[in-house]
């Protein structure tokens, strides 16, 4: 089978925000379609590429009455594993309303401003909160919310830039009631 979306997950999430995909050693994952996870497994992966030759699970004909499938998207609407959830139901809407190719597209502007957080604001402590902010938060909050950290950051060390950021995002997650968390 031909994988056309390697970034975007068998499920629907983005693999461009995850943090291990953000990762410079030899842990970084290619996402679930990558050979590191196909040899791994997944049910998912079992499933839809492998037995189904699909690369989405929304593909197959039976996606509307799939127990797997359904669990899997009840259990992320509550839980997180090592990335979040919260955006998984969103995600899927906006490829059925939209197509994945404008999903692709909508995830490289966000890994984008993700990528800038990591690059100029992580103190080496914060890269699991900026890949669920760039997850959760809408890219107009997140642009908004770098262009004020650039313009007050400036002359600050890279612990203080990230402070300030963090206090940035946790007030749009506070009016928003969003938990900048994994919730396990």
């Amino acid at each position: 089978m031909q994988v056309n979306y390697p970034e975007v997950g068998i499920c629907g999430l983005s693999c461009r925000l995850c943090p291990r995909h953000h990762t410079k050693s030899k842990s970084r994952c290619g996402g679930c379609k990558s050979k590191f996870r196909m040899d791994a497994g997944c049910p998912f992966i079992t499933c839809a590429v492998k037995k189904k030759g699909i690369e989405f699970c929304w593909q197959c004909s039976e996606s509307q009455t799939c127990d797997r499938w359904a669990k899997r998207r009840e259990w992320g609407k509550d839980h997180d594993s090592f990335t979040c959830y919260q955006a998984l139901e969103d995600n899927m809407a906006f490829i059925r309303r939209y197509g994945i190719a404008k999903f692709r597209t909508a995830q490289r502007a966000r890994e984008r401003l993700l990528v800038e957080m990591l690059d100029r604001f992580n103190e080496g402590r914060s890269k699991t909160y900026y890949c669920l902010a760039a997850t959760v938060l809408n890219t107009t909050e997140l642009r908004t919310v770098l262009v004020k950290a650039r313009k007050q950051s400036a002359g600050l060390d890279k612990e203080d830039r990230s402070r300030l950021l963090h206090s940035l995002l946790d007030k749009i997650s506070r009016q928003r009631r969003i938990r900048l968390k994994l919730r396990k």
